[in-house]
């Protein structure tokens, strides 16, 4: 299981307030932003309470409260009980804690995920430990300054520590977001990161229908449809990626699906 080395959190100041927002100090401390972040959750009973703590224990910005949802999409191993002793180990924590009857795929779980969310700001996470919740604050960042309203994470624009692995998963995931990049006019780096961050009133204006992990190509396209044009921002972040005798699930299949998504989504919504 890959382990993240320990590296500086980005938090330097406390961001300005957005325009919109009032400057009466008693009023700010009236109402916190609420993060709700998303995690689909499929057979991670080995990393699933590691990668809660970690998301809970986070470095974050003052004023801000976490809301956590998991979405369990039907595991076969011992997940669902895992997820179910969490707020016995983290009291005090807001959790909202979705078991699915079918396994329905990454974008159904979270499609579901997002009904569940009431925070300001929705994050998505994956369950295991490829993705460092340390990333959240150069994350959060652009949208609680009021630059952005939705952030993509990059696993190709950072400086931050990656694991080596396959060379043709690479190749795969440049290529898949050239051609997005094609079908949407962005100049993303990374289409398929897991990390996404988006104002909530952003996703209410979006209806997903990958069931899959079409999901990353489907959402893309559909932000970048939103008239009028969002202010997307890209952050580098970190990469421990697993390989698939550690549990990895994506597969070339998968990156065919990808494809037909893209050119699904650049003609029809």
């Amino acid at each position: 299981m890959p382990t993240p080395l320990p590296k500086s959190n980005p938090i330097a100041t406390i961001p300005r307030p957005m325009a919109d927002q009032t400057n009466d100090a008693s009023a700010s401390a009236a109402a916190p932003t609420k993060i709700s972040i998303v995690i689909p959750v499929y057979n991670e009973e080995q990393t699933i309470h590691e990668l809660v703590r970690r998301v809970i224990h986070a470095p974050i910005f003052p004023n801000i409260v976490r809301e956590i949802i998991c979405v369990d999409d039907c595991c076969r191993d011992g997940s669902a009980a895992k997820l179910d002793e969490l707020p016995a180990l983290f009291p005090g924590q807001d959790f909202k804690i979705l078991h699915k009857p079918v396994n329905q795929g990454k974008g159904a779980a979270l499609r579901d995920g997002f009904k569940l969310a009431t925070g300001d700001i929705v994050l998505i996470q994956d369950a295991d430990l490829e993705y460092d919740p340390d990333d959240y604050p150069k994350l959060l960042l652009p949208i609680l300054e009021g630059k952005a309203d939705v952030v993509f994470g990059s696993r190709f624009m950072s400086g931050e520590p990656h694991r080596v692995l396959y060379y043709w998963h690479s190749v795969a995931n440049r290529v898949l977001t050239l051609l997005s990049n094609m079908c949407t006019n962005l100049n993303l780096t990374d289409m398929e990161v897991c990390y996404k961050v988006f104002k909530r009133e952003v996703l209410q204006q979006i209806t997903i229908k990958s069931n899959r992990f079409g999901f990353e190509p489907e959402i893309t396209a559909k932000v970048a449809k939103i008239r009028p044009r969002l202010r997307i921002f890209e952050v580098g972040v970190a990469y421990y990626g697993r390989s698939y005798e550690e549990g990895k699930k994506i597969t070339w299949k998968d990156g065919i699906k990808a494809i037909l998504t893209i050119l699904r989504f650049r003609f029809s919504n």
